[in-house]
């Protein structure tokens, strides 16, 4: 059974001014948004036989009554914050990152206590360089002092069921997350590989640190996950968030959504 879910927040637009203006096609029109890419915001949510993962945080929004809209769809699936045991930080950029923390009452908290954040350390320090206004560092100053942080290098274990692979390419620092629980192996790869369109429309994106790699990733691991079942989280999909391969007739494979 598919232990993975999607945590959608919403679909935005973003211009040059780097703003996440929100986008809902039955109420906009996207020639009122000239010059803007159109994204779509999923923090994924994972059972694992040791506690909650959380693969990216997302933008940190709130609902109308101030709670954090991420914490608003923990809830809808049963669960607490408190529960949540991994944060797993694909990278730091503010749609992937906002919510590492809340704000109560104007004083910025550690969003989930009893949790460790896995970062990595280049990434974390690239956060810092000042280079780069995709990145909040009020929010980083929150987490360092938390005491939840936990900073990696290259590739490596977290525990049992997961571990992390320095990937680069979208940052110089990016990192993709095997979570393998429940007898699935549901693969994270941030936003080397945010949507299920870019595998079989394999393109160079200028907005990637080494467009490059990322095109050269994305295709390795499809071409290794998909004959071995992995399910695929995708954090900027506007079709399938959660999709696993399916065998043609032909013998290649296509991607369904995973049930």
């Amino acid at each position: 059974m598919i232990q993975a879910y999607s945590l959608f927040e919403g679909s935005f637009s973003v211009d040059a001014s780097k703003k996440f203006v929100p986008f809902d096609p039955a109420i906009h029109n996207a020639k009122d948004r000239p010059a803007s890419m159109f994204i779509h915001v999923h923090p994924f949510l994972i059972e694992t036989s040791d506690g909650l993962v959380l693969c990216d945080t997302g933008l940190g929004l709130t609902a109308e009554d101030g709670e954090l809209l991420i914490y608003k769809n923990i809830k809808k699936r049963g669960y607490e914050p408190k529960d949540v045991k991994y944060v797993l930080m694909s990278h730091l950029h503010k749609d992937h990152a906002g919510g590492m923390v809340v704000f109560v009452d104007g004083v910025a908290r550690i969003a989930f206590p009893e949790a460790e954040y896995i970062v990595q350390r280049g990434e974390w320090e690239d956060a810092y360089s000042g280079n780069n206004d995709s990145y909040r560092t009020d929010i980083f100053d929150v987490v360092q002092r938390s005491g939840n942080l936990h900073l990696v290098e290259g590739d490596g274990i977290v525990n049992h069921e997961i571990s992390f692979n320095l990937n680069g390419g979208h940052t110089r620092n990016h990192q993709a997350f095997h979570i393998e629980t429940g007898g699935e192996h549901y693969f994270f790869g941030g936003d080397v590989l945010p949507e299920p369109e870019e595998i079989f429309h394999n393109y160079i994106a200028k907005y990637d640190y080494d467009g490059r790699r990322c095109k050269e990733l994305r295709q390795e691991y499809w071409e290794e996950g998909a004959p071995k079942d992995w399910i695929y989280l995708f954090y900027h999909s506007k079709s399938i968030a959660v999709g696993k391969p399916a065998l043609r007739t032909d013998g290649s494979y296509k991607l369904i959504e995973a049930k």
